[in-house]
């Protein structure tokens, strides 16, 4: 059964690799728009269909859901930023809703202190890059979401050198865009960082939160 679970499943992930790879190296080139933004969310969404597959009960929707949206934040932000980073701080609350329901019974002071300097330094860091913008309200609004998402991600059952350390990677991603948007970081660097960063983070997640659903059942 489990190697003809793998057998089955697998490709999902191989599908988004595929894409998630290809697509850094034809971000920049002269495909139509339209191609490229399946293209784009191509990636994320074989992660949302991988989760679908192999989740378990709500803990597994709830991750398909927040790979689901994600994967709609990645096309609706080449139309629009501010859409898209809506559809992404949905994807957030979906996965704070999952991490909540996941907490671990024991924590360590350092854990906890660690986690609240993720939620706290998110949105610091997104106001320090955008004061100077009008829109910095929605920007920091946006971070503490992202922070609060990553806080308890460390906090969750889930393994921190996967899924924590993918929210992470996940704030790094947002603030390099934010330092680009905001005129404050070469644009031809972004570049080189924000997809590597975004994608490793949702391929870590995704794959951290499964295969822990796959071996262990939660009690409630």
């Amino acid at each position: 059964m489990p190697r003809r679970a793998l057998s089955e499943h697998r490709p999902y992930l191989l599908l988004s690799l595929l894409a998630g790879i290809s697509y850094f190296f034809v971000a920049d080139s002269a495909i139509g728009g339209l191609w490229l933004m399946v293209w784009k969310g191509a990636a994320v969404a074989f992660l949302a269909v991988y989760a679908a597959k192999r989740g378990k009960g709500l803990d597994g929707a709830l991750i398909a859901l927040a790979m689901g949206l994600g994967a709609l934040g990645d096309v609706v932000i080449e139309l629009d930023l501010l859409a898209g980073g809506a559809a992404f701080a949905l994807a957030h609350l979906a996965a704070i809703a999952l991490y909540l329901r996941n907490l671990r019974g024991k924590r360590a002071g350092s854990q906890n202190a660690a986690a609240l300097a993720l939620a706290v330094f998110a949105p610091l860091l997104a106001w320090l890059i955008t004061r100077s913008d009008p829109d910095w309200p929605i920007a920091t609004c946006y971070a503490a979401i992202l922070g609060l998402m990553a806080a308890t991600a460390w906090l969750s059952r889930f393994p921190r050198y996967r899924v924590g350390l993918g929210a992470v990677l996940f704030i790094v991603s947002d603030l390099v865009i934010l330092g680009r948007e905001g005129g404050g970081l070469d644009p031809a660097l972004a570049g080189w960082l924000v997809w590597p960063l975004y994608y490793a983070a949702q391929l870590l997640i995704v794959t951290g939160v499964v295969q822990t659903l796959r071996l262990e059942r939660p009690s409630h």
